[in-house]
């Protein structure tokens, strides 16, 4: 069989049609492209300020603008730029984060957003690692929360050498590993979970300093239906990850009620997520279309050679009811 195009008549007109491959290939192409405009969406520094604002406790007295242009340190790396292997482990990290962590014994990992950032914790200023995630299926094949501490623990082995060497584990960061699940369970929608290490006293009564365990903690933000938010970060991821929602639309909100201005690259990111989206929704009904038209056409030729009918005929009967030029119907048979 040919897996770039096959000859299909339609409606008296020969035409070409891609094969299952080739609409496989290209609406991966498609979920990747919008993948990846997602991840861009997120890495916008006021769309990080909310989450910090909302999900770390070091920001919740901070105001939204406050943190986006003060306290971000740098340009937020995206996933799909490369960084060389082994630059997670050189001192470059300390002006600003790669998104890929490699090491020698455990391989490479790439993050969709990890980026630096300071913090007002008791008149002093810290400096805080955060990895951002945007996660479509929330039962890959593991707890996902299991995936969120590892790439904590992912984050404070990196520092050795860069944020800190010897034995001055003192100048450890705190890492964060925030997760936005688009699809989770029912009873997981529009909820915000934080998982962290807390001192608990089994004997005794003794106070540790805070800062001197409290050095990572994964969050899980699980979207649902827009309309039953509960807080504005759930109302404001809703909205910008919708399927569903225009970009107009989408754009109206985040002003109206976010007070969130629009830049031109903001905008359209937007809109490109936006288009994207409808894209892959059309081009996978449209797989599923020609799947299910394959499936018949296969499911008709078994059931009529079961009734040991000639080749010849089986071969006119699929021209006529799918419409399909004579070389087309012989590869079903």
């Amino acid at each position: 069989m040919k897996y770039d195009k096959i000859s299909v008549k339609a409606g008296g007109e020969a035409m070409n049609t891609d094969t299952t491959i080739a609409k496989n290939i290209r609406v991966a192409d498609e979920k990747a492209n919008y993948d990846a405009a997602c991840k861009r969406l997120l890495s916008e520094k006021i769309i990080l300020a909310w989450i910090m604002k909302n999900c770390l406790e070091e920001y919740r007295d901070c105001d939204v603008e406050e943190i986006a242009e003060k306290y971000i340190e740098g340009t937020p790396q995206v996933g799909e730029v490369a960084v060389a292997p082994d630059e997670s482990n050189c001192v470059s990290m300390i002006q600003g984060a790669g998104n890929e962590d490699t090491s020698l014994t455990e391989g490479t990992i790439f993050y969709d957003i990890r980026f630096l950032a300071i913090a007002p914790v008791s008149a002093e200023l810290i400096r805080l690692i955060i990895n951002i995630e945007a996660q479509n299926d929330f039962y890959p094949g593991y707890p996902l929360i299991k995936r969120g501490i590892y790439y904590c623990s992912r984050m404070i082995s990196a520092q050795y050498g860069t944020e800190f060497t010897n034995s001055h584990y003192e100048n450890i960061k705190k890492v964060y590993s925030i997760w936005i699940c688009m699809n989770p369970p029912k009873s997981r929608e529009n909820s915000i979970t934080r998982y962290y290490i807390a001192e608990e006293n089994l004997a005794g009564s003794v106070k540790e300093r805070k800062a001197d365990y409290d050095l990572m903690a994964a969050v899980m933000i699980c979207l649902g239906k827009e309309e039953d938010s509960g807080t504005d970060l759930l109302k404001l991821l809703n909205v910008l990850l919708s399927t569903e929602t225009g970009s107009q639309d989408k754009c109206q909100i985040l002003e109206e009620d976010f007070h969130i201005r629009m830049t031109q690259t903001l905008e359209s990111e937007v809109s490109l997520m936006c288009n994207l989206s409808k894209g892959v929704e059309e081009k996978g009904i449209e797989k599923g279309r020609q799947e299910g038209r394959q499936e018949g056409i296969i499911a008709m030729v078994s059931a009529l050679k079961d009734l040991q009918i000639a080749d010849s005929i089986i071969l006119k009967k699929i021209q006529e009811k799918f419409h399909l030029a004579e070389e087309t119907a012989k590869m079903y048979l």
